[in-house]
């Protein structure tokens, strides 16, 4: 073996436990560093910094300062037969509200009001009572200059507001953002607690030993370790979304073992081939490791397209999936083989059967899957027409795509902090906490009342614009808040505020909750087509590079676009039809635009990782002289129990996430889910060796010199099969 990489593995092999040293240890001590990750993360980033509505927050914040209003919402109910203003109930209340500023001084800025006189709020009863005089509320303004910090305080004394005897509800903007950021972290626990050890059990039937079946196990953990504690280092230099913990450890920890899988199986083929040790690992790392190289190349590219749009989460998101992805293969390519190389033949212990080699041979051409494949391949038009006809029915939803952001109808019905959002917006229908904002940018103050009137024409509101405060700090700026019916569908008010003339010199800037939202949808869609043509592009090329066809990569993208089209339409009619709502527990309602285009890029990047496994078997059975058909056939059945294994890790590893009470992790797992099944049991099975058929040898149009593979053995003489550079992994 000669050049570089055949370097790189004989220092593999005889340093092997000078590598594991230096490779483990520094990602121990990257994962110790990372233990510390979660205080460390932003609750923002969810929208457009560059929107009109982003620009009203800047001003606003900077004139009137942090808004404190909605943090924390007490809605108090009276004891049945009594109202909200008996003197026993009274008393009772505004000791403990006047306790809390005074318990928690560096969590707690003040009471802003309440029905109640306070030491340090106003007291409106006609704002903050119900009229029948049976509920009332009081706000808490919670310390803190942003999001994060407000919320990390909150965290603090989040259990401190309770009353005994008096029934209390707590809501407002913290208790729900503390509520959906402790969901996320406890089903990062239930994956850590759940999806490991099923995974443990299904490599051990796969494997049918335990030392083979830990080993993808290792892979896996060091590499979640390693990219916490790369994300923990990200925090120094940008704000991470908390979100992005979990779905990294779940992609991180799916890929790594998968990519343990395909090393370790290869090792243990090449063992069973009669091949030395050290023959077998660097046959191992010159096939399976140059593709888990170059697949883990196209999943980071996948992933590097989300950085084209602007929002916060997903650029924290996709640098922390193409920093975990790395880490994946860059441990199985260095960790691994070092452990393989110290165990050799002990890699079989701890089992209930050996591993007998799965060759692509002439006696494993009529495994299950080459049986499938060739009776496919006898009748490719009857099978590939109705099966793109199901999968165009499965798309069909899709045209009911509704998109919206995050708020308390992500978590489950009966959560409390939900039903308390819910009470309070039903008994306080003019305090909601996601009004839309008006900001008057002017020095001509008699306009003012102009900008006001015209406002109140818009459709769509609950209640007129009140009179415009005046900055203190910032004598040119006004700002004015109202409600509309619907917070969710409030395209029309926003239109029209847009829409609406204003004096000469003055800006008015139209902000809020709601439009935020919109304007974070429209920045996604105006970029979606772009990121979808750019991977299609990158893996397209990728492919082509590889392999040297122009046909097979475009085969390729058609069926990875047929199955993202067919996951995007289920989830359509699960999550916004509401089918299955009652299974799964949760509120039907429009996708979370920014979770689609995370969902668009991981399930696009994981299709072509598995096409390039596949497409390398087939094109190193070509190249040795097989017909097209033979070939498709060598090549599946060379590849569908390892392609299915590895579907199995992910959609393991994903399922744990279905069990969430978050209905935006239910939709990245169920599409997770959807998308490896489609993948694996039609696109893989069905439709690729179909497809293949009917193209016949224009599969193969422009192939050009192919790379040939290094010698299997360090110092060995034997010659490997020619095959493509990606080609080979098992």
């Amino acid at each position: 073996m000669s050049g570089g990489f055949g370097r790189w593995i004989g220092l593999l092999v005889r340093r092997r436990f000078l590598v594991l040293t230096v490779v483990v240890g520094g990602l121990l001590a990257l994962g110790g560093y990372g233990i510390g990750l979660h205080p460390h993360l932003s609750v923002s980033g969810w929208d457009d910094p560059g929107s009109e509505s982003a620009r009203a927050l800047r001003v606003k914040d900077e004139a009137f300062g942090h808004n404190h209003v909605a943090d924390v919402l007490l809605v108090f109910h009276a004891p049945a037969g009594k109202a909200v203003d008996d003197p026993e109930f009274t008393a009772t209340v505004t000791g403990f509200l006047n306790g809390l500023p005074e318990r928690f001084p560096d969590r707690i800025e003040k009471i802003n009001g309440s029905y109640w006189e306070t030491n340090t709020g106003l007291a409106v009863p006609d704002v903050f009572g119900t009229p029948d005089g049976e509920h009332a509320f009081a706000s808490v303004a919670v310390r803190g200059r942003d999001d994060t910090e407000v919320l990390n305080n909150y965290r603090q004394i989040a259990e401190e507001f309770v009353l005994p005897g008096v029934e209390l509800e707590v809501a407002g903007a913290q208790p729900v953002a503390l509520a959906l950021n402790d969901t996320m972290a406890h089903d990062q626990r239930r994956m850590e607690l759940v999806a490991i050890p099923a995974v443990a059990v299904l490599l051990f039937f796969l494997f049918g030993g335990v030392v083979a079946a830990a080993l993808p196990l290792i892979v896996g953990g060091l590499t979640v370790l390693g990219a916490w504690g790369v994300v923990r280092l990200l925090t120094h230099v940008m704000e991470v979304n908390s979100f992005v913990s979990p779905v990294v450890s779940m992609i991180g920890l799916g890929l790594a073992i998968d990519y343990g899988l395909f090393i370790v199986s290869r090792f243990r083929e090449e063992l069973a081939a009669g091949r030395p040790v050290p023959d077998a690992v660097a046959r191992a790392v010159a096939t399976a490791g140059r593709t888990v190289a170059f697949s883990a190349t196209v999943v980071v590219l996948a992933s590097g397209a989300i950085l084209l749009f602007p929002h916060g989460f997903l650029r924290s998101f996709a640098l922390g999936a193409m920093i975990t992805v790395t880490l994946a293969a860059a441990v199985s390519v260095t960790v691994l083989p070092a452990m393989l190389a110290i165990l050799g033949h002990r890699v079989d212990r701890l089992g209930c059967n050996r591993f007998h080699a799965r060759r692509a041979d002439i006696e494993q051409r009529n495994n299950p899957w080459g049986r499938i494949a060739g009776r496919v391949m006898r009748r490719p038009w009857l099978v590939a027409v109705p099966v793109v006809a199901l999968l165009l029915i499965l798309i069909a939803p899709v045209r009911d795509v509704a998109f919206g952001g995050i708020s308390e109808r992500f978590l489950p019905p009966d959560h409390p902090t939900r039903t308390a959002q819910q009470h309070f917006d039903e008994l306080f229908p003019l305090r909601q906490i996601n009004p839309v904002d008006l900001v008057v940018i002017t020095f001509d103050t008699s306009v003012i009342g102009e900008v006001v009137e015209r406002a109140n024409g818009a459709p769509g509101l609950q209640a007129p614009f009140p009179a415009a405060l005046q900055a203190q700090s910032d004598l040119g700026v006004f700002t004015t808040n109202t409600v509309v019916r619907d917070s969710y569908d409030a395209n029309e008010t926003i239109d029209y505020l847009r829409a609406m003339p204003t004096p000469p010199g003055t800006i008015v800037l139209v902000g809020g909750q709601p439009a935020s939202e919109r304007d974070s949808v429209a920045a996604l869609l105006d970029r979606l087509p772009l990121m979808v043509v750019l991977v299609f592009l990158i893996t397209t090329v990728l492919m082509m590079v590889a392999f040297g066809s122009i046909v097979l990569p475009l085969q390729a993208g058609f069926l990875n676009l047929l199955g993202l089209g067919s996951t995007l339409g289920v989830l359509t009619w699960i999550f916004v039809q509401g089918n299955g709502a009652g299974v799964l527990g949760f509120t039907p309602q429009p996708i979370m635009a920014l979770v689609l285009v995370l969902i668009v890029s991981v399930i696009y990047g994981l299709s072509t990782d598995y096409q390039v496994f596949l497409l390398a078997r087939i094109v190193e059975a070509r190249a040795e002289g097989a017909s097209t058909t033979e070939a498709v056939r060598a090549g599946i059945a060379r590849t569908g129990w390892i392609i299915t294994a590895a579907a199995l890790v992910l959609l393991v590893v994903c399922g744990a996430f279905a069990l969430s009470d978050l209905v935006m992790m239910q939709y990245i797992a169920v599409g997770m889910v959807t998308a490896l099944f489609i993948d694996a049991a039609i696109l893989r099975v069905l439709l690729v060796p179909a497809v293949m058929r009917i193209f016949g040898d224009a599969s193969w149009w422009g192939i050009g010199k192919r790379i040939e593979m290094p010698r299997a053995g360090i110092g060995s003489d034997h010659k490997s099969p020619r095959i493509p550079v990606a080609a080979g992994r098992e």
